[in-house]
């Protein structure tokens, strides 16, 4: 089963639910599920249900924000963590209890970056490989201050600092994981990085999903009208990777499976 620290349950908050659903179905190759407790759509994998759509709610549209996608990070207690995220400087959004699922808050850290914290109401959700397509298997945080980042995330998540990259002009690209693992990695983001309307991209999340043929894949999803970001490109360990903003303006990304 999942850990405390592990990232599970990958949400898309979107002004389009059907033609988001149109959309990945056709470029990550997930199937959808209605889940029987509720007037809900889950995404489904070759291992089982990863995540969610929904639409993106009136408060969080009054507050600036647009499409996007959304994380939980599995944690022993939400009110526990709760009072540490405030205590830490970050923020909290929402807080619910979902029945037979568990408890569930929207927070922000520090510097503004928006993610969720969860705690199962049982055993919580079976692990799953992260290597195999269609599985989000890379977490990335763009922020104005990762060493600050960082330092929320491991105590608030536990999470360690693996290793890093010296990126030059750009700074440091630091790797983090849990269990000696590796899951994702921070770094501020390059000065005037823009989406492609000309918005200022604001400290956020970039969740990546396993692909076998990324060639493939951004085909498709250039044709679902999905504009590129950055990429194609080769990434230390044998990967490539490209980043993209779906047709309602959510960004993700696609990498391939880990080499070796």
């Amino acid at each position: 089963m999942t850990n405390t620290g592990d990232l599970v349950w990958y949400e898309l908050l979107t002004s389009d639910p059907k033609a988001a659903i149109a959309f990945y179905t056709d470029v990550a190759g997930w199937k959808t599920q209605l889940w029987e407790a509720g007037n809900y759509t889950m995404w489904v994998s070759g291992q089982g249900p990863l995540g969610g759509v929904s639409q993106l709610p009136d408060a969080a549209k009054a507050m600036g924000a647009g499409p996007y996608w959304q994380a939980n990070i599995q944690v022993a207690s939400v009110d526990d963590t709760i009072a540490k995220v405030k205590q830490l400087g970050g923020k909290v959004y929402h807080v619910e209890d979902v029945p037979e699922v568990g408890r569930i808050a929207v927070i922000a850290d520090p510097q503004g970056a928006v993610i969720a914290i969860f705690t199962p109401s049982g055993a919580g959700m079976a692990a799953k490989d992260r290597a195999k397509p269609g599985e989000f298997s890379w977490h990335e945080l763009y922020t104005t201050d990762h060493e600050a980042g960082f330092a929320f995330y491991h105590q608030i998540a536990g999470w360690e600092q693996l290793g890093e990259f010296d990126m030059g002009p750009m700074g440091k690209y630091v790797l983090w994981g849990r269990g000696g693992k590796q899951l994702g990695g921070m770094m501020n983001k390059p000065p005037g990085m823009k989406t492609p309307d000309g918005r200022e991209v604001p400290p956020s999340w970039m969740f990546y999903v396993t692909t076998d043929d990324l060639d493939a894949a951004l085909a498709r999803a250039k044709a679902g009208g999905a504009t590129v970001l950055n990429g194609p490109m080769d990434v230390p360990g044998g990967q490539r990777i490209v980043q993209l903003m779906d047709p309602q303006g959510a960004a993700f990304a696609l990498v391939t499976p880990p080499s070796g």
